[in-house]
């Protein structure tokens, strides 16, 4: 009898660390973003795999929905190029991404849904509320592009409140300079945006997204007049992203505002803007100018000129005045994108509409 219980006491040890060891990987693969595996077709497989196709990396959110659809109608209107879209969202909103498209005019794009787990996040942002809607998880996808396991060397990441005018073919065989993980367009590159930017008081320069007062900041030896640029659009070479630990660093500096509040999303860009603006510095290609011509979001009143607006390829409601919402700028031109949400959860707001 003496011998059975301390058997079945060493196969209860052994139990219980086994139990331990499956809790452990749980949680250490709960903290990475990871696929749905909800669109993997063999077209899409294969779509994924070619070095023909030019991988678009967006998020779709549940209450923007209707935006990231216009986003993607604009790209493929404007192209003959093979285009695989990797649409990025929430678990509760899988579903309803997979409806507007498959019931659309866009249930011909080759497209992939990918499952982002906000857990990620644990301990590098906290709750801020002048602009809550900064923080949503889906703001940080850009941070962990190599995290979210897709087989391209190089990608091109678009916002949801952005149009393209243009051939995203162009955009995607932009030059990066050797040792570069991305290219950015800067805040202080297109005269023809300045005196707009100016009106509204947008910021152009480091100073107006770090705060220059803690000892963190200073210690980056960054000249706060230094130009700034905007992470909304951007093309990133991924082979290089992983060798330089791109992600660590992002999220080195996300824990240490989460410590200091070195930075807040009461600053022009909000908390997903710094780190990006930190660790890129004089470390990064430029696009053309006119391939991200921004701040139509920053103003109910302030327009660029609809000749100028004509020639950008590409153009992003970045700031509080969306397209789909009531007032903003410039609404014909986002609105030729729309798609009407087949489940009608996604509508658009208008001086004569109740909604």
């Amino acid at each position: 009898m003496a011998v059975l219980r301390k058997i079945n006491r060493v196969l209860l040890v052994l139990l219980v660390l086994m139990v331990c060891l499956l809790l452990h990987s749980a949680l250490r693969a709960s903290t990475r973003p990871r696929l749905s595996g909800l669109r993997k077709s063999l077209r899409g497989q294969y779509m994924s795999e070619t070095h023909h196709v030019i991988p678009v990396i967006i998020c779709a959110s549940e209450e923007r929905m209707g935006a990231t659809m216009a986003t993607i109608n604009s790209v493929i209107s404007n192209t003959d190029a093979s285009v695989f879209f990797y649409i990025v969202t929430l678990r509760d909103a899988v579903k309803l991404t997979r409806r507007y498209i498959e019931k659309t005019k866009l249930k011909g794009i080759q497209y992939e849904i990918l499952e982002f787990n906000p857990m990620i996040l644990q301990g590098k942002v906290k709750p801020d509320s002048s602009r809550p809607d900064l923080l949503h998880p889906l703001n940080f996808v850009r941070f962990y592009l190599p995290l979210l396991d897709i087989n391209h060397r190089r990608v091109i990441y678009l916002d949801d409140d952005v149009i393209v005018q243009g051939d995203i073919k162009d955009l995607f065989n932009i030059k990066l300079k050797p040792g570069h993980a991305a290219a950015f367009a800067t805040d202080c590159d297109l005269p023809s945006t300045h005196e707009m930017v100016r009106s509204i008081g947008m910021q152009t320069t480091y100073m107006g997204f770090l705060d220059y007062r803690k000892q963190e900041v200073k210690d980056l030896g960054i000249n706060p007049s230094d130009c700034s640029f905007n992470p909304g659009v951007f093309v990133a070479d991924i082979k290089e992203w992983k060798k330089q630990k791109i992600t660590k660093q992002l999220e080195k500096w996300m824990e240490e505002n989460f410590r200091q509040n070195i930075y807040s999303s009461a600053m022009a860009g909000g908390v997903a803007t710094p780190p990006m603006l930190i660790v890129f510095h004089a470390k990064h290609s430029t696009l053309d100018p006119l391939w991200h011509v921004r701040h139509l979001g920053w103003s109910p009143d302030a327009r660029y000129s609809e000749s100028f607006l004509q020639e950008a390829r590409l153009l992003h409601w970045n700031g509080p005045f969306k397209p789909w919402n009531y007032p903003a700028v410039h609404l014909d031109l986002w609105e030729r994108w729309f798609i009407p949400d087949p489940s009608g959860r996604f509508s658009l707001v208008r001086p004569d509409t109740d909604s």
